[in-house]
């Protein structure tokens, strides 16, 4: 089959090799034994010699290739078969080829299924004409009661095995596929997370500084200096991200590889550093996270922080972190402006990622994720469980707009 590894193939073209010298030597050392096994009605009394050497050996060897050549393998064998009933030679164990044959053309055969089992069935009544008119003819209920049944008996096994293979081959791909869907809303996940947040905050202060200029040189440094940091910032954690997706040597990614986590305390301050309102808030005693757990909580507050950068400039945020004994809270509320009429959005704002990736994040560890509108504003409210058994990668990232 085609899609076998090839040191599976490799070890199952060594069976047909053993299997021919196996079915050849009992061919040749066996036929007495055979004779009387099949009870002959008619003793087949034709001296072995030469043909019947070459006829034995062409039922045998064609074996070889049952597996990549299972057409021309039962042709050959066919005729062999058949030149050697019609000849008159004692039965052998040659003549399981055949059977063999006829299984690996149900298994195997690609193309050409039903014109291969037309040209066997004609074959068959060319044989069974044929061997009517010798003295080594069969009742009837032999030829066609017992004989043709187990041909095509053969035959259908082949099948099944091979609806069994081709489903079991589907049912791997549609895996592969999931797996490959899956990795890919990963990547775009954190591509996002690290790209939109730190670019963010460099777009904010760049825009900001042709307002400084020329009566405040020293925020401009400043300023100038924030985008140079954070520029330093996003490129190592776009260093480390694709560390991990470049690197050979891993058959799987390892969740513990990750893009560095920043306190939120950084995230806070670069927010403020581009002009963002920001105050933090911390309730509760703080415990040591799982580093899953602690980047999903990282992720949450980066991305609501990057939408109030990106959709209300200026306006007071607040961060309220929540340490409970069984889960930790987090909230992110962006106040509103008071007025019913909505902050135009900057044209480069528009990610599409960022709610529903933070969903996912949260939805992998067990916990709730909640974000929309309130009071003018915009808040972003997560609950993430401290022991919830992880389901990182059991499903895909969304597309929804944040």
């Amino acid at each position: 089959m085609r899609y076998l590894p090839g040191g599976l193939d490799r070890l199952r073209t060594s069976r047909d090799v053993l299997l021919v010298l196996v079915l050849t030597a009992l061919a040749l050392t066996t036929g007495d034994t055979f004779a009387a096994v099949l009870g002959d009605q008619a003793r087949r009394d034709r001296p072995d010699d030469l043909l019947w050497l070459l006829l034995v050996l062409a039922q045998c060897l064609p074996l070889l290739v049952r597996r990549t050549h299972p057409a021309p393998a039962l042709g050959v064998i066919g005729v062999a078969f058949g030149l050697y009933q019609v000849l008159g030679y004692e039965g052998s164990a040659a003549g399981l080829a055949l059977y063999i044959a006829l299984y690996s053309v149900g298994a195997h055969l690609d193309r050409r299924r039903w014109e291969t089992a037309l040209a066997a069935a004609i074959g068959y009544l060319v044989l069974a004409v044929a061997m009517d008119r010798t003295p080594y003819r069969q009742p009837l209920v032999i030829d066609y009661v017992t004989f043709v049944p187990v041909l095509v008996l053969f035959w259908l096994i082949g099948e099944g095995v091979r609806a069994r293979a081709r489903s079991e081959a589907a049912r791997r791909a549609a895996q592969e596929r999931e797996a490959v869907a899956s990795e890919r809303a990963r990547i775009a996940r954190e591509l996002h997370d690290v790209v939109t947040h730190h670019v963010t905050a460099m777009v904010v202060q760049a825009e900001a500084l042709p307002f400084l200029l020329p009566g405040n040189p020293d925020k401009v440094t400043d300023g100038l200096g924030t985008i140079s940091a954070t520029g330093r910032s996003a490129m190592t954690d776009l260093r480390e991200l694709l560390d991990v997706l470049h690197d050979p040597g891993e058959s799987a990614p390892d969740p513990d590889r990750v893009p560095a986590r920043e306190p939120l305390e950084t995230l806070v301050e670069r927010a403020r550093s581009a002009g963002q309102d920001v105050t933090l808030t911390e309730r509760g005693t703080p415990h040591p996270l799982p580093t899953g757990l602690g980047l999903a909580l990282q992720r949450v507050v980066q991305e609501s922080l990057t939408n109030a950068l990106k959709h209300a400039p200026g306006r007071a945020t607040t961060v309220t972190l929540v340490h409970g004994d069984d889960d930790l809270s987090v909230e992110v509320v962006t106040a509103g402006t008071g007025s019913p009429a909505p902050t135009p959005r900057r044209a480069w704002a528009r990610s599409g990622r960022g709610i529903n990736g933070m969903r996912d994040r949260v939805a992998a560890f067990g916990g709730e994720l909640t974000a929309g509108a309130e009071s003018g504003g915009f808040a972003v409210r997560a609950r993430l469980p401290r022991k919830a058994e992880s389901r990182v990668g059991g499903r895909p990232g969304g597309a929804a707009e944040g």
